[in-house]
């Protein structure tokens, strides 16, 4: 297992390696690593993330205040009530 991984890291460190001897000397020239179709591609790509990223942040906040009028509600309930007696309990000693 352990040779699985390892194998797999070196294969992502050669896939970087690669990546960047052909786009660092690209980018110093001036040209730009992707083509406008992917620049485009990317934009998209990154204003859907940031759509499902708030529409996921608006759900789990109105989750949490649900939640949290459901327990302040359960909590006020258990407030309110008087201290137990507590005389008929022994200490250990």
């Amino acid at each position: 297992m352990v040779a699985l991984i390892i194998g797999m890291l070196v294969c992502v460190a050669l896939a970087v390696a690669v990546v960047a001897a052909v786009a660092i000397p690209a980018r110093r020239e001036g040209r730009e690593v992707l083509t406008p179709q992917g620049e485009e591609l990317i934009s998209s790509a990154k204003d859907k993330a940031r759509e499902r990223t708030e529409s996921a942040l608006e759900k789990t906040s109105d989750a949490l205040s649900s939640a949290k009028d459901k327990v302040s509600d359960s909590m006020g309930s258990i407030g309110t009530t008087s201290t137990p007696d507590v005389s008929g309990r022994h200490r250990a000693g």
